[in-house]
């Protein structure tokens, strides 16, 4: 895929930022879900209303996720599990209007690991203390130093390769797949992909989701009692 062309530049403090269409489809996607979770969250009431409803069963789907995989010690991680959980899938989903999902730019994708890694490792900081945190890093032998080290490094590279690699995967697919039924008719174009975008963008995409947020929970857990 070529490199993403930016839209536009900013200027700020005499620094430029390219601003990229995914950069922009990202800001579109934090702003439509702070407008509705602000909609939402609004007159809430004892007996829920169908918006409420909605509300409730995915605060308690997240709830569930984050008890049965972390325990009761890490409900405090809910917030931060469940905004995950809808950023990136509203970002594979993008695809299903056209767009190219943000999650094929590896840049993206090692930006949401790194938030990720720094999580885990503030929280384990936070739990056994820093001294407890570095000396753990020599954990069972000294020897294992570097290892204990390269697997640490190893958790945004991991994370970020396997949702790079498999959305920029069905990204390309899709554009052959439109360029080949370019040649036969408009219409082709229209019906013929729409499976494919099943599988591709809401298939695959929550797949890739899950098993990034599933890897986030288990090395929260088990660094922090490590």
């Amino acid at each position: 895929m070529e490199t993403a062309e930016p839209i536009f530049v900013l200027n700020f403090l005499g620094l430029n930022f390219k601003v990229t269409s995914s950069i922009l489809i990202q800001w579109a996607i934090i702003i439509i879900v702070g407008v509705l979770s602000f909609i939402f969250t609004r007159n809430l009431k004892n007996i829920p209303d169908k918006k409420q409803s909605i509300l409730e069963i995915f605060v308690e789907t997240v709830t569930k996720l984050v008890k049965e995989n972390m325990g009761e010690d890490y409900m405090n991680f809910v917030p931060f599990i469940g905004t995950m959980i809808i950023y990136l899938l509203l970002m594979n989903l993008v695809g299903l209007i056209g767009l190219v999902p943000p999650t094929s730019e590896y840049s993206i994708n090692l930006g949401i690991a790194a938030i990720s890694f720094f999580v885990v490792q503030a929280y384990a900081i936070k739990k056994v203390g820093l001294i407890h945190y570095f000396t753990a890093y020599g954990k069972p032998y000294l020897f294992m130093l570097p290892l204990n080290i390269i697997e640490r490094i190893m958790l945004p590279i991991s994370l970020s390769l396997r949702l790079f690699g498999n959305m920029t995967a069905a990204v390309v697919i899709m554009e052959l797949i439109y360029k080949a039924l370019g040649g036969v008719s408009w219409f082709a174009q229209l019906v013929v992909p729409i499976p494919l975008h099943i599988y591709f963008d809401v298939f695959d995409g929550t797949i890739q989701m899950i098993i990034f947020v599933m890897l986030t929970m288990i090395n929260i857990k088990i660094i922090g009692e490590h």
